[in-house]
């Protein structure tokens, strides 16, 4: 028996294993440390932040059990977690306090700037590209404001916004989200309430463009006020439901030049909105996913009782995986899609591809109406830098910025359904788009990507986005 020791011991010496010392620095023996007990779970640094926060996040808890194989392993995924709750500009972990089988994990974390006032300056058109290039970049078509974000106000991630808006769209709105209501930590509830007014209505679309039509009176008013209720039992898995009222008017005259903008000729709809929606992350990033998987699953019925002016029962499912191909190299692939069970509905129920974030790579000048569509995105990056940018006259806490530059290749497919596509040539055939581009990714969920796209049709063009693409 002191024989086979004494062999455990050289093989452990040869392959360069390391025998952790408890409190006392003296050495614990290598049969004794084969799984950790985690005694206690210690968190510094959070001046804001409530501590049963950050411990609702880690998902581990005292009396639990890591195999040494596995702790460090562990030990960056509860890392990653609480930097995935974008409170904290960065988290480190530790084992302290080693004691036989036991110890203590101790987080740090390094708060973010919470309060955000600063000015609105925001293009009215659906991306920088149109705007620049088909409305000649006019100063009309810019919204100006000021807007203010109070996040984490109680220190329980709740968040309060508000903005007052003028220029291109008229608009107030205010909200606030706490994730939390219970002491288990995993009700939550919301509220948001807007008005917005224009003078510039996109009545209708031609050839898969876009049409306006301008008053100096305002043409264009939409009211909306709802409430959302959050359940998380896990880290991973979010059921949200959200009920909103709108009440949207226009002008008699738009509804002159297009019956079907509100449908059937109407001057106003009122009509409550129900959707549930389903999500899990399982990603080493939530903000610019690496590795991982994602996906969003959501039904919603627009028109309850007399309140259904529109009237539609909706699907959507978006789904996103992510690999590490090898070192610094990364692919995705995904899809984004929607079906609407009823195919009639009116001009403002009928936004497909080229809205939000459901648009091809290449496509950015189009637009193609419907009431079902699908999207499938590919991309391969490369990272080619990682660096920290240092910022005069800002507090040391705040004043490096981390920098990340990758390269990529993409290409998107999709298809949109249209029972009465009119002068669409883009609707009910298959779409395809390729490009090149990079992606400078930095805190504060900020990424700018510069891409040079092309399309089916033969065009192409380099286009800038402020958005992560998948």
């Amino acid at each position: 028996m002191l024989r086979c020791c004494y062999y455990l011991l050289a093989l452990v010496c040869l392959l360069g294993i390391v025998i952790p010392e408890n409190a006392e620095g003296q050495s614990v023996s290598v049969m004794d440390t084969s799984y950790l007990v985690v005694r206690n779970i210690l968190v510094s640094g959070n001046k804001k932040t409530r501590t049963s926060i950050i411990l609702r996040e880690i998902s581990t808890v005292p009396g639990d059990t890591i195999y040494l194989r596995d702790l460090s392993a562990t030990l960056e995924e509860r890392r990653k977690q609480l930097l995935n709750t974008s409170l904290f500009l960065n988290v480190t972990a530790n084992v302290k306090n080693w004691t036989g089988n036991e110890a203590d994990l101790v987080f740090e974390v390094w708060e973010r700037w919470y309060t955000f006032a600063y000015p609105i300056f925001k293009l009215a058109d659906r991306n920088f590209n149109q705007w620049w290039v088909e409305k000649n970049h006019s100063l009309s078509r810019i919204n100006l404001g000021v807007s203010g974000t109070q996040e984490n106000l109680t220190g329980r991630n709740d968040a309060l916004n508000a903005a007052l808006q003028f220029g291109y769209t008229q608009r107030f709105a205010l909200q606030y989200n706490i994730p939390y209501i219970d002491k288990r930590f995993r009700h939550g509830l919301g509220i948001i309430a807007s008005y917005n007014r224009n003078r510039e209505v996109n009545d209708s679309t031609s050839n898969n463009k876009q049409q306006f039509f301008r008053k100096d009176d305002f043409l264009r008013q939409v009211y909306t006020i709802g409430l959302n209720y959050s359940y998380r039992r896990a880290i991973n898995t979010r059921h949200q439901v959200f009920v909103n009222y709108n009440y949207e008017k226009v002008a008699d005259s738009v509804a002159i030049i297009n019956p079907n903008y509100l449908g059937k000729g109407r001057t106003n709809v009122r009509f409550i909105d129900i959707t549930y929606r389903f999500t899990y992350i399982k990603a080493d990033s939530w903000v610019y996913p690496l590795k991982g998987f994602r996906i969003l699953a959501e039904v919603g019925k627009k028109g309850i009782g007399s309140l259904n002016d529109v009237d539609d029962v909706h699907f959507r499912l978006n789904m996103a995986k992510y690999w590490q191909l090898r070192p610094k190299t990364f692919a995705a692939l995904g899809i984004r899609s929607v079906a609407k069970l009823s195919n009639e509905q009116p001009y403002i129920n009928q936004q497909a591809l080229g809205y939000r974030d459901d648009y091809l790579r290449g496509l950015e000048y189009y637009v193609i109406d419907g009431t079902s569509f699908a999207i499938l995105k590919s991309t391969l990056r490369q990272e080619l830098l990682s660096f920290k940018v240092k910022l005069p006259i800002v507090p040391k806490k705040f004043n490096t910025v981390p920098v990340r530059i990758f390269a990529k290749a993409f290409g998107d497919a999709g298809y949109a359904y249209n029972k009465f596509p009119g002068d669409s040539f883009l609707n009910n055939r298959f779409l395809y788009t390729g490009g090149i581009g990079l992606d400078i990714v930095s805190f504060y969920d900020t990424c700018l990507r510069i891409e040079y796209s092309f399309n089916q049709l033969g065009q192409k063009g380099l286009f800038l986005h402020t958005s992560v693409d998948m």
